[in-house]
């Protein structure tokens, strides 16, 4: 069953974090197995245990894909341990408490036709571009090593009981939402959330409205993508049509969440990350918190003014691991709805961001958009992509425009900071476009500088 890939096939589907195409051309079960013989091989050359655990989500192609990576793991001498469904936070989990390297086989929000692979090191360390994708692509497009010894073993573990009793723990006093009762709504999206969430809400003191719980990896209702604000539409009718006090919406694999408070408004993630922060700050004085650079300028001034240390991250969860592990972080933040957690292996969880949320509410007599609001400090534009024919020609454009009057720095594409205002934009890693999010102080603002940038980046 082994073949050779071109490095032209593989540069299309291994990306910056992960391993992503369509399922009948792209990752089939012949992919899978070479790309399980080269994880193996890879653990043994970084000197990593080469026992690993391998979690699937419920898209139809996801058990033949992991059951062809557990065998090309086993063929190369790597044992395995099949935990079944699982969301990717689960899978992190798998990784941190048995201290084993991680598989996580999920597209996250993309359509049924894609699937992917998520890995981790051991103690659910990253593994990007530089530490360790690049090298998997290299032994599969050179030819494995033919390894002659003995095979590995596969075994089954079932995880989802101890998942929920870790995160549960998190919250010593607090675990069972032990305030006021909460009506919840959740949009599982027919995705993974739909078998953890509920485990966690069956140990709770909320009364849960389920939407779209079924899963089903063809997405009947609407894309598993809650980023969309289409996607929340659902979920925001519902909010108000049973007077809700929260509504929680995750992805296709469950690692990302996504609030609508009381009124059916949505709620921003910088929100959620300033909540949590200063949530975390109050047990750990002092500590530093990682945000993205394209998360609300409130998050650094809400840090600082609950005394801890804010460090500016690129966008992208490798980087945010990064910093945390550098810095000491307890918490990062990106906008994009992943949350990461020092006391999670520094591991990002949509379900431990809601029980953040779901904590706090619960021990405060406000309602949530009351909660939130003294983190909502500015306007934003959310991320608008725009294709262009080609990106480094829009920001030469963009920094030619802006240079003279404005900071400009490219710590991750092209962040300008201007008088009552910033933007970033930079460019996608798989798409020919730019993804531009503005900030402002006054919706007017917003409105003129967004319209501005806009056509800066579509001139001829």
């Amino acid at each position: 069953m082994t073949s050779q890939f071109s490095v032209e096939f593989l540069n299309t589907i291994i990306k910056a974090y992960d391993i992503r195409g369509l399922v009948e051309k792209e990752v089939t079960p012949e992919f899978t197995y070479a790309v399980g013989r080269a994880f193996a091989e890879f653990l043994k050359e970084i000197k990593e245990p080469t026992t690993l655990v391998i979690g699937e989500d419920m898209r139809p192609s996801s058990p033949v894909l992991a059951g062809a990576f557990a065998e090309g793991a086993i063929a190369q001498g790597a044992n395995v341990i099949r935990m079944g469904l699982a969301s990717t936070d689960m899978l992190y989990f798998a990784s941190g408490k048995l201290n084993l390297p991680g598989i996580m086989f999920t597209a996250s929000h993309n359509p049924a036709a894609y699937n992917g692979i998520k890995m981790c090191m051991s103690g659910a360390r990253p593994i990007g571009q530089e530490s360790g994708l690049l090298r998997i692509k290299e032994l599969i497009a050179t030819r494995i090593p033919e390894y002659s010894g003995a095979k590995g073993t596969q075994s089954q573990q079932e995880l989802l009981a101890d998942y929920v009793d870790f995160l549960l723990g998190l919250f010593p006093g607090t675990s069972s939402v032990s305030g006021r009762r909460l009506k919840v709504v959740i949009d599982a999206g027919n995705g993974m959330a739909g078998y953890t969430a509920p485990a966690v809400m069956k140990k709770l003191n909320v009364e849960v409205i389920p939407m779209y719980f079924e899963l089903d990896g063809n997405f009947p209702n609407h894309e598993a993508n809650p980023i969309e604000p289409k996607n929340l539409l659902d979920l925001q009718k519902k909010v108000a049509e049973v007077q809700a006090d929260i509504g929680l919406a995750f992805d296709g694999d469950a690692d990302r969440c996504f609030l609508v408070d009381e009124n059916s408004d949505l709620v921003n993630p910088s929100a959620l990350t300033s909540l949590i922060a200063v949530r975390e700050l109050k047990a750990k004085p002092g500590s530093t918190i990682i945000y993205n650079l394209i998360s609300s300028q409130a998050v650094p001034e809400i840090v600082s003014e609950s005394g801890g240390k804010s460090v500016r991250s690129r966008v992208g969860h490798s980087y945010i691991k990064k910093l945390m592990a550098e810095t000491g972080a307890i918490f990062g933040g990106e906008h994009s709805g992943h949350f990461y957690f020092a006391d999670f292996w520094k591991a990002d969880s949509g379900m431990l961001a809601a029980l953040y949320a779901l904590t706090e509410l619960s021990g405060s007599d406000k309602k949530l958009s009351e909660l939130l609001h003294p983190f909502n400090r500015y306007f934003s534009s959310g991320e608008i992509n725009t294709k262009v024919a080609d990106t480094q020609a829009a920001l030469a454009r963009i920094s030619a425009a802006y240079a003279s009057t404005h900071t400009i720095d490219d710590l991750d594409g092209l962040t300008v900071q201007g008088q009552g205002y910033w933007f970033n934009v930079r460019p996608s890693n798989t798409e020919p476009l730019l993804r531009l999010n503005v900030e402002a102080h006054s919706a007017e603002l917003l409105a003129t500088k967004t319209i501005e940038v806009q056509g800066v980046i579509s001139a001829p």
